[in-house]
């Protein structure tokens, strides 16, 4: 009988699930939907219709003058012959591994001064804030070109203290760099969401520290980095994503040619010159393909190897 009284109780459940809905409830329904809508739109019109544009495009042979013809995976074929191709991912692969840990690096370092509760902290936060908003801009990247060309402000600083200077953005040896302080230049993004996380630090840890007699030092090694861990990776995962679309500096600076000896020439640069440079749509859709897989590798490492030394609370 229990049985029966449980599947009877079941049944009751579930058609009280599937009553209808009254006139005001569909109302709001209707309205939720209203609201979705752009955002549906939005999703649909400017982000998934576009990408399954590009990978029909991946396979043809498309100039945006003749209609696309299909050609299979010669694109895909065709990259790995392509030796510009393969030193922009150099140069990429070069751009996201030196500078993103030394973008981190800094913001963190950042982040520990001004948690210590300075005067005028809003005020220390927008400034050092400032250069991430305007780092990806047209016109930082040209006062980044002044400042490191032949006659720019490094070489003024040099040669007031009787250096000869040089163009570091003209030298294949010092180009890249560049855009690489640039990137680091660009780390108030990272040091505000630092700055966040250690504030969510209880400071009952610091004082037991400070009564078992740990130093500053031991406590930032075996308090704060550990649980800061899950903040280091979350800004670890959205500074590589960006620094591999990164386009704006590398155009602007090497003034869309990639630079001497093609030392700037980054990969979304090169993707920009097929694609509007030499009107290869199908070739530069292919290779969008492969960024957003080279992309999709390094977030999964990523979260793979988050967990050997990301520490979450439980």
């Amino acid at each position: 009988m229990s049985v029966l009284s449980e599947l009877s109780g079941l049944k009751r459940a579930k058609g009280a699930v599937k009553r209808k809905l009254t006139a005001a409830e569909k109302k709001e329904e209707r309205a939720s939907f209203a609201f979705l809508a752009p955002w549906i739109l939005g999703i649909v019109l400017i982000t998934a219709g576009p990408m399954a544009a590009s990978l029909y495009l991946s396979f043809t042979n498309y100039n945006l003058l003749q209609a696309p013809e299909w050609i299979g995976l010669e694109n895909f074929t065709r990259m790995m012959e392509d030796p510009r191709l393969m030193k922009s991912l150099q140069v990429t692969f070069s751009f996201v591994f030196i500078s993103v840990p030394l973008q981190l690096i800094a913001a963190l370092m950042l982040a520990l001064v001004l948690d210590k509760g300075l005067r005028g902290m809003g005020f220390y936060r927008s400034v050092y804030y400032l250069p991430s908003l305007l780092g990806g801009s047209v016109a930082i990247a040209v006062l980044w070109r002044q400042i490191f060309g032949t006659q720019g402000l490094v070489n003024q600083v040099l040669a007031f203290f009787g250096v000869q200077g040089q163009g570091w953005i003209s030298d294949p040896s010092t180009a890249l760099g560049t855009l690489m302080i640039l990137n680091v230049w660009t780390f108030g993004a990272p040091m505000i969401i630092f700055l966040a996380g250690l504030r969510q630090i209880p400071t009952m840890y610091y004082e037991a520290a400070s009564v078992d007699g740990a130093s500053k030092l031991r406590q930032l090694v075996t308090i704060t980095l550990p649980l800061l861990t899950p903040i280091i990776f979350f800004n670890l995962v959205l500074q590589i994503i960006g620094a591999f679309q990164s386009f704006t500096q590398a155009f602007v600076v090497s003034g869309g040619t990639g630079g001497p000896a093609d030392s700037t020439m980054f990969y979304t640069l090169y993707l920009y010159q097929k694609g509007f440079g030499n009107f290869d749509m199908g070739y530069a859709s292919a290779m969008a393909w492969l960024l957003l897989g080279i992309i999709a590798v390094f977030t999964l490492i990523n979260f793979m190897a988050s967990k050997f030394w990301v520490f979450y609370d439980d």
